[in-house]
């Protein structure tokens, strides 16, 4: 069940696939700790050891992200060195709106480690969205100089910018790892120049969400299964006018996958695996599971065949997403 070690972040080796912590802790009630714990043993014993979360994870306290990881280190410290950890953070926990000055970053990573305590390295900081109000070059300056030179983080993450900014990133500081939104309904990378930059610079891409938030696993019917105060209810694709048109995606995948004796889950993962090797980086999937057997499930290893991506190549061809990723507040903040 090992998921083979290929991928490295800042110096240390990561499985083919990584795992999300957000399920946890952003929907209307926090996931119970025994049953996160579960998750994240089943993930690290699955070889999934590059996890990623966020510092405003969280519907009751935009913090609980943190403080679940705090308390699951406190209770595996032998865990510690066995993860990569990447959190995302330069927002405004306030308004939740990016803050890439000086004093917003610092105020971003310091709380970071604070809330977790020494209990586990934060190896990647991740801005998580750029700010057009500060210059990027200043944000990137300060993370490097007071954070990554100094030795109190790993490295540095960019969420969601273009392929000019990463390149104008390069000029100033190492960028450790892109985060970006990959997955059969989510393959812009493939089209606006960033897998081709991370290729020739040996970036490694976290690919999130790589289940379109769950849609891709078949097991949403219709808008109606969306639990109530789910943040998937305000994205234009699980809109009700939007949804059953986005469910021929999802079918088509589902007769390829039983084709092949895998859930759809388990090939979409291996597909954005292996985009990674068609185009020479790696593209490691941060899935996010809320139980230990969904953990489980997604790690089983899965290959595809040149005539199953060739397949599904065909039916990405005939068919395009209706409505964006986001909605079109956040829209605008992507790939800037």
């Amino acid at each position: 069940m090992v998921v083979p070690a290929n991928s490295t972040v800042v110096g240390r080796k990561v499985g083919d696939l990584g795992f999300g912590t957000m399920n946890f802790t952003w929907r209307p009630s926090n996931n119970p700790d025994e049953q996160s714990f579960a998750a994240l043993n089943a993930a690290i014993d699955g070889g999934a050891n590059f996890f990623v979360s966020g510092e405003f994870y969280g519907t009751q306290n935009p913090q609980d992200n943190l403080f679940m990881l705090n308390r699951y280190f406190t209770k595996y410290p032998e865990n510690a060195d066995k993860v990569v950890l990447s959190v995302k953070g330069g927002v405004d926990l306030q308004i939740l709106k990016p803050d890439g000055s000086p004093a917003g970053v610092r105020k971003s990573i310091d709380n970071i480690l604070e809330k977790l305590g020494g209990k586990v390295k934060l190896s990647v900081f991740c801005i998580a969205r750029v700010d057009s109000m500060n210059p990027v070059e200043t944000t990137w300056k300060t993370v490097k100089e007071e954070y990554i030179d100094t030795g109190k983080i790993g490295g540095l993450c960019m969420s969601e910018v273009s392929a000019a900014t990463l390149k104008k990133a390069l000029a100033i500081v190492p960028v450790s790892v892109l985060e970006v939104e990959v997955s059969l309904w989510a393959t812009e990378i493939f089209e606006n120049g960033l897998v081709e930059v991370c290729a020739e610079h040996n970036i490694p891409i976290a690919a999130y969400s790589p289940l379109g938030r769950g849609f891709l696993t078949g097991q949403l019917k219709s808008p109606d299964d969306i639990p109530e105060g789910d943040m998937r209810r305000r994205f234009d694709r699980f809109q009700p006018e939007n949804f059953g048109k986005n469910l021929e995606l999802v079918e088509a995948i589902k007769k390829i996958a039983e084709k092949k004796g895998v859930t759809p889950a388990q090939l979409a993962l291996a597909w954005v695996v292996q985009q990674g090797h068609k185009y020479g980086v790696s593209i490691i999937p941060i899935f996010g599971a809320t139980k230990e057997s969904q953990v489980i499930e997604n790690l089983q290893p899965t290959s595809l065949t040149d005539t199953e991506m060739a397949e599904i190549d065909a039916v990405l061809k005939s068919f395009k997403p209706i409505g964006g990723r986001y909605n079109s507040h956040a829209e605008a903040t992507l790939y800037q």
